[in-house]
């Protein structure tokens, strides 16, 4: 089976509609530990609000999305859609983003987000700190240019 190429391109307005339910969607897809009830569309806009945004597509359809606050090169948001999970859109975002820093990367992991860590951590992000958030405690991990 032949994997359809993955497309990178900065948000358009017309992005919006879909980017806040694929939020939604993937939040509760995989933040499993947290009720998620309070959660609403619009918690797209307040989180990527001022950050450069980057949406993955493959086969023409949305798949996933990385937001950065590109002046202090800290990545705060990459969600796949679950069903694109595992085919190398995160790390297509992943490497987006990262090719953008001037300085050291910075980005938070919530501590119960297993599987996202280990995502890092396999493309080269360190464990530095851990913290506290309203979602639950977090790791602090760094990505050092080469």
């Amino acid at each position: 089976m032949t994997r359809q190429s993955i497309t990178l391109r900065p948000w358009q307005e017309s992005d919006r509609p879909f980017l806040r339910t694929l939020y939604l969607h993937a939040r509760k897809q995989g933040w499993t530990w947290l009720s998620g009830q309070e959660w609403r569309l619009e918690d797209f806009d307040a989180a990527t609000l001022n950050e450069q945004i980057w949406v993955a597509e493959q086969d023409g359809h949305r798949v996933g999305f990385a937001s950065v606050q590109g002046n202090n090169n800290f990545l705060h948001n990459l969600f796949v859609d679950p069903a694109f999970q595992g085919k190398g859109v995160g790390s297509a975002l992943l490497e987006k983003v990262q090719s953008g820093f001037t300085s050291t990367g910075a980005l938070k992991c919530l501590v119960e987000n297993e599987a996202a860590l280990g995502f890092y951590q396999r493309h080269g992000w360190q464990i530095e700190a851990k913290g506290a958030s309203a979602e639950g405690e977090h790791w602090l991990l760094h990505y050092k240019l080469r």
